[in-house]
């Protein structure tokens, strides 16, 4: 994959669909098990509206905001609070996600 090319897609399209719900798949996963971080999502974890909003932020179809509206990240967070020890653990679980992912080395990167 040449790197200008990289520079004309979004992340979705260079991610595609099934590589990127591989992602957030393993990523859910992990941080079910990660006790610095679970308590603060839903119980359940195979929510359909995280790929949507996944899809949609990293430049695919709106879908979240077609069944569930504007995403309000803000005021959906604010009851939780988030300090570098859940930054870390979040981003920690994503990195490994990314890392076990189907897709080309340099999409990986893009991402990290």
């Amino acid at each position: 994959m040449e790197h200008g090319d990289n520079m004309s897609k979004t992340p979705y399209e260079l991610i595609g669909q099934d590589a990127l719900y591989q992602i957030i798949d393993n990523f859910y996963n992990l941080v079910e098990k990660d006790n610095r971080i679970n308590y603060l999502f839903p119980v359940d974890f195979s929510e359909t509206s995280r790929k949507q909003f996944l899809t949609q932020f990293l430049g695919g179809p709106d879908l979240y905001t077609q069944e569930h509206g504007h995403p309000m990240l803000k005021r959906r967070h604010m009851e939780f609070t988030i300090s570098d020890y859940e930054r870390d653990a979040w981003l920690e679980n994503m990195y490994t996600a990314i890392q076990h992912a189907n897709f080309p080395a340099s999409v990986g990167d893009y991402l990290i």
